[in-house]
Order: structure tokens, then sequence, then C-alpha cells
């Protein structure tokens, strides 16, 4: 087995990249940041991977984190860091009652890429991981959540 190599210093943009690993709203920025960083082994890159390793809402996010932690050998309390299983089922507790807010704030008709940009403005972090975890799946979902929704009252 090959011993990975790390520059050891600081990426002349680390400002930016901590900017786009603590971005909520976009996964896609908080992926970026991970693949940047983990070719730095520096203290603010272990930090920001280590974060992201564990606390990623975003299970592809919390996983590239946890591989560049791993390569790092970055541990917690001095044991090694779990990646943690995959969420399944609701991602977020109140994603009923949100979706109910959101259905309801239309005065009439409405289609999902309406729903879906509506969702994304009113609820980004939750729009964002869903999107994230979902991926090509994510308006099909749209479309059966808003089937069993209940009612209008």
């Amino acid at each position: 087995m090959t011993k990975q190599s790390f520059m050891t210093e600081v990426p002349s943009n680390i400002e930016d990249l901590k900017r786009k690993s603590n971005n909520k709203t976009n996964w896609r920025d908080r992926l970026d940041s991970v693949n940047e960083l983990k070719g730095y082994d520096c203290r603010q890159s272990r930090a920001i991977i280590k974060v992201l390793a564990l606390h990623d809402p975003v299970y592809k996010v919390m996983e590239a984190a946890f591989s560049a932690a791993q390569a790092f050998g970055l541990t917690k309390k001095g044991k090694p860091l779990y990646l943690r299983k995959k969420k399944t089922g609701n991602l977020d507790e109140g994603i009923d009652k949100i979706l109910v807010r959101i259905r309801d704030s239309f005065k009439g008709q409405f289609s999902v890429q309406d729903f879906k940009e509506k969702f994304k403005v009113m609820y980004p972090k939750t729009y964002d991981t869903y999107e994230g975890e979902m991926g090509d799946t994510f308006e099909k979902w749209i479309e059966n959540s808003l089937l069993s929704l209940p009612r209008r009252a």
C-alpha cells in the first residue's frame, strides 16, 4: 500500500474554502471544499474536514469528509472517527408540516417546479439536505409527498 502525500502548507484560498464548507444551503459547495482540502494536511483543513465528517446533513459530503479524515488519521477524543449510517425515512422530523406550509402558500394551482422554487426560498437548509440526499429522485419524491399530504382545510 502506498503512502498518500499531502501538501503541508495552508491553501492560499483557505478563507473561500471555509466559507464554502459552512454554506448550509449548498451541499455541492461543501463537497467541493472537502475535495480541495483533502490535499492539504494543515490544522485548518483538518478542522473543517472533521466537522463535516461528523455533522454534515448530506451523506455524500459526510462520506467524502470521512474518507479524508481517515487519510489524515483524525480522531475524536483519541478514538477513530466512525461514519454514521445513512438516514432513512424522513431526514427532517417536521418535513410534512414544512411541505404543507409551502403548498398552502400557493393561491390555486402550481407546478412541481413552482413548488421546488418556493421550497428552496422558504426553507433553504431543508431543501439542500433533501436535494443532496435524494439526487435524481428528488422531484419524484416531491410529487409523491404532495399527493400524500393531508387535504387543505
